[in-house]
């Protein structure tokens, strides 16, 4: 038993980082603005979500009386629990690289990833440098402090084959081989279809129809070959070339008794010559619309002929369902007289048909007599009056059906009669 297929996909987590520069000039004029009060950067993007940097002179615990400067990362628009990484850092601007650096990038975190719940949410340091020893370090030139940020915003996604598709038209390598066809290049044979000439491809043929196959690959030495068709038009034969679903949509209505007279039909006949299954169900398809109760005999015996299971298996059960219509219509004489075989799948489907709306358990028999037309009514033994409920409204009807149960092989002609039963500061760090 061969393994079930086995589908895959993949959870990944990672950071959308991004880094804002943050330069304060005139840090001598900003002191004094006052405990808890800030300058704030311009607000950046990073992740979907808007952040600013917010800068305290006088610090922002009251309780350390202004001996720190604090510097925190702020949320500044609408989110709910983000979860982010944060490095913040003050420049060194001697140019000797010695920056202050905090940072969650490079270090394990214990509890993972810091979560900010909502708008104004902030991460940082209320006590990020002793105040006295900012303004005479080297962080600090020309009354100006260098302030860089990184946040790393953590988002998941499902990585599978079905969120990247690429969107693959339709094959035209039908309409390819019809302008083959209409052009003739690179031709190697000529059909002569009542007089009228079809320059061919032998491969193109043999690898649509298993005729064609057995009828040129099997033939060696012929550069060019001539072939006669005299049992099809030449718009028939054309379109079983290319097979067509234009063609056959449109071939036309009105099936009655001269459905063999319908472009549907006679391709039909071509499909089942030259073996071109999709042809014919192109052609059942058109056909099987056009059932009626007057069209339905005559379409059975076409789908017959020409080996159409699928229409036939339709005929037969709208048939059966319409028994007592069909057997009036002139079609039905047409059955009678040449597919005396078909009579027998027609009862047994009307038997099958009767027993599902039984409820599963045939409670009637079918019996009575296809009249040859020759009989004498009052003779006919067979016949017996059936009464069921009429499916849509409940009412009972009582109908007269004469069926002969024909059994090709019991040549005393016996009848069987089948009745079987079935956080706002969550992470200020010092």
């Amino acid at each position: 038993m061969p393994s079930p297929p086995t589908t895959t996909s993949l959870s990944v987590t990672q950071t959308i980082n991004g880094s804002h520069s943050f330069t304060i000039k005139g840090y001598s004029l900003a002191k004094g603005i006052g405990i808890g009060k800030h300058i704030a950067s311009d607000t950046f993007t990073v992740g979907g979500y808007q952040w600013a940097i917010y800068f305290y002179p006088d610090g922002k615990n009251p309780e350390d009386n202004s001996a720190y400067v604090s510097v925190f990362i702020a949320l500044a628009s609408d989110g709910t629990d983000v979860r982010a990484l944060f490095e913040l850092s003050l420049l060194d601007q001697s140019g000797k690289g010695k920056h202050k650096v905090h940072s969650h990038f490079d270090r394990a975190l214990e509890s993972g990833p810091y979560t900010l719940k909502y708008r104004g949410s902030m991460w940082g340091y209320k006590r990020f440098f002793r105040r006295a020893m900012l303004e005479t370090s080297d962080f600090l030139k020309d009354d100006c402090l260098k302030i860089n940020c990184t946040v790393g915003v953590v988002v998941s996604e499902i990585d599978c084959p079905r969120l990247h598709s690429i969107h693959v038209p339709a094959s035209d390598i039908g309409s390819h081989f019809g302008m083959l066809l209409e052009n003739e290049d690179g031709s190697d044979i000529t059909f002569n279809v009542s007089g009228e000439m079809f320059r061919a491809h032998r491969l193109v043929l043999a690898a649509r129809s298993p005729v064609f196959e057995s009828e040129f690959l099997d033939v060696t030495g012929e550069e060019d070959r001539d072939i006669e068709v005299t049992d099809m038009e030449p718009k028939v034969f054309k379109d079983a070339l290319i097979e067509d679903a234009e063609s056959s949509s449109s071939s036309g209505s009105s099936v009655g008794p001269s459905a063999s007279d319908t472009l549907a039909a006679k391709l039909l006949g071509a499909a089942d010559k030259y073996k071109l299954p999709r042809l014919s169900l192109m052609c059942e398809s058109v056909l099987c619309k056009d059932i009626s109760v007057d069209s339905v005999a005559n379409i059975l015996a076409l789908a017959d002929r020409y080996n159409a299971s699928a229409l036939k298996s339709v005929c037969l059960k709208f048939a059966a369902e319409n028994l007592n219509a069909v057997i009036r219509s002139d079609g039905y004489d047409y059955l009678k007289e040449h597919c005396p075989s078909l009579q027998s799948e027609l009862l047994k489907t009307f038997a099958g048909c009767e027993e599902e709306l039984s409820g599963g358990g045939k409670t009637r028999s079918v019996w009575g007599q296809f009249s040859d037309g020759g009989a004498d009514t009052n003779e006919r033994n067979g016949r017996q009056r059936q009464t069921w409920g009429d499916v849509n409204g409940g009412a009972e009807r009582s109908q007269s059906v004469w069926v002969q149960v024909v059994n090709s092989n019991n040549a005393s002609g016996r009848n069987n009669n089948n009745d079987n039963n079935n956080s706002d500061d969550p992470m200020a760090e010092d």
